[in-house]
Formats: structure tokens, C-alpha cells, sequence
């Protein structure tokens, strides 16, 4: 996906962090509140939020856009690619569940907006070259790291994980040169995914960081940023977002891993069958 087609909300989300206070509070409202702010005008944008009009245009010049104007228009654009509801999701607890799947699929449509060919092509040539893979990630990324090292394991690429956040840590100081560790945090916030990069860092390992924000501690530390496109704002990172995006670009991911390793990939998968069929029980 080329620049010009990342979805604007996406593109200001994924900055977020790198902006002054007074642009943040545009960037989230328009975030919030896209289909409100496409009908407000400059002023009233920065009336609504409590800062300068020039606040406001100078955002916008962040975000990449020429003015406000050239915002309203790509918001405007985004809103209208949105696909149209399939079906009445319902009242009560079913509906809000359905209602929940279509927005997660409509978030993960965005997923990749932000990732570039060449990035991932280097983490991917990183990941298969690596001597030692350790794979790090705390809270609510944990599970993703978990899922991605055994994946990757599973296709003949051994990788490391650890729970414990001490464990992360002196793994990673434990790395050299030859080594990888890729640190997966939505946020880019998590202190002991930070530690466990700086661990890495100062043992020469190359880091890979798998997150939601361009602009964060973590890609700050990382040699190589692979940003998924949330959606949201840094609350909704905080208090709301699943880990669904990562964890679909971890399978992803590892099957790119997989191609590239041709015929040993393949091998090492045959290899993992004859352990399931082993370990399943007689239904009969």
C-alpha cells in the first residue's frame, strides 16, 4: 500500500506520540471523532479542543496533508471506503460481539498500511540469517511472542521466549552480534519490553520492533520498526485494543519466514505433523 492510500486516521495514530502536547489534543479528536471533524471548520476544530487555529494547521502540515482542508478531503475519502454493514448485528450481548468482529475487520484491513516492502523483507532476512532468535514481550503481548516463537520453531527457525521479565532481560544481555531479538509491544511503552530491547542493544544483538506507534521508546531502541496500523489513539492502546493485528501479522510473518526457507521449511513442518498425530487421543 503506497503512502498516499495509508488511511489518514491511521497515519495520525501512528505519530501520535511524537507530537506536542497541543497537536496530540487534534490528533485525537480527530481520531475519535473523524465524522464530526470532516463537518468543522479550522477554527472550530481548535475551539473544540481548546488550542490556536494555527495549532491546527500546523498538525495537519504534520500528518502530511498541505492544510486542513486537504485533511477534511482525505477524511472524507476514508469514510467513504469504509464497507457498508452485511448484516444487522442485533441487540444484546450477540450484537455487541458482532458488532466488535466487524470493527476488528475493518481495523485489520488497515494492519499492513504502514509496513513498506523493504522493512519487511529485512526483517525477514534478519529473522531467517539470525544465529540465536529471542522473541520478547510483556502484558498483553505476551501471548503474540509466545505464538510467534513456537510458529517459528515449528518451521525449522528455532526462537527463545521467556515469561518472566527478568529472564527476557538476561537472555537478551546474553545475545551478540550474530543474534536477533524482536520485541513486540502495542504501545512501544512497556518498560520491561524496553529493558529487555536495551539488553539486546548493548549486547551488539540486531532488535526488531513489532508495534502500533512510529514514534515511541521502543522504536527509539529498535534497528528495525514494523509498525500495524491501529486505528486508535494511545488511550484506546492502553485501555482497549487487542492484539489481534499482531497476532495475524505474526502467522503472516512466519509463513514469509517459511518461503524463504524453501524445502527446510517444509521438512521441518513434516516433522511437527508426526508430533501432533503422536500426541492426539483415540476418539474412539
Amino acid at each position: 500500500m503506497s503512502a498516499a492510500e495509508v488511511p489518514t486516521t491511521a497515519r495520525i495514530a501512528a505519530v501520535r506520540n511524537s507530537l506536542q502536547p497541543s497537536e496530540r489534543r487534534v490528533a485525537d479528536l480527530i481520531v475519535d471523532d473523524p465524522d464530526a471533524v470532516i463537518e468543522l471548520t479550522a477554527q472550530q476544530l481548535a475551539d473544540r479542543v481548546g488550542v490556536g487555529r494555527s495549532t491546527v494547521v500546523r498538525a495537519c502540515q504534520t500528518f502530511g496533508y498541505r492544510g486542513y482542508p486537504q485533511l477534511r478531503v482525505a477524511l472524507a475519502a476514508e469514510r467513504g471506503r469504509r464497507p457498508a454493514p452485511t448484516t444487522d448485528a442485533g441487540d444484546g450481548a450477540l450484537g455487541g460481539i458482532r458488532s466488535a468482529i466487524d470493527r476488528i475487520a475493518d481495523d485489520l484491513r488497515a494492519a499492513t498500511s504502514l509496513l513498506d516492502a523493504d522493512g519487511v523483507d529485512a526483517a525477514v532476512e534478519a529473522v531467517v540469517g539470525a544465529r540465536r532468535l529471542l522473541v520478547v514481550a510483556s502484558g498483553l503481548s505476551a501471548p503474540v511472542a509466545t505464538d510467534l516463537a513456537m510458529r517459528l520453531t515449528a518451521v525449522g527457525r528455532p526462537a527463545e521466549t521467556l515469561g518472566d521479565p527478568i529472564g527476557q532481560q538476561i537472555a537478551a544481555r546474553h545475545l551478540s552480534a550474530d543474534d536477533v531479538c524482536v520485541v513486540i509491544s502495542g504501545s512501544g511503552a512497556n518498560e520491561a519490553s524496553l529493558r529487555a530491547a536495551q539488553a539486546a542493544r548493548a549486547a551488539g544483538a540486531r532488535v526488531i520492533a513489532v508495534t502500533s506507534f512510529m514514534a515511541s521508546p521502543l522504536t527509539e531502541r529498535a534497528d528495525l520498526s514494523l509498525v500495524l496500523a491501529s486505528g486508535g489513539t494511545f488511550r484506546d492502546e492502553l485501555e482497549h485494543t487487542s492484539r489481534i493485528a499482531h497476532a495475524v501479522f505474526a502467522e503472516a510473518f512466519v509463513d514469509a519466514v517459511a518461503r524463504a526457507r524453501a524445502g527446510e521449511a517444509d521438512l521441518s513442518r513434516e516433522r511437527v505433523l508426526e508430533i501432533l498425530s503422536d500426541n492426539l487421543g483415540d476418539a474412539g
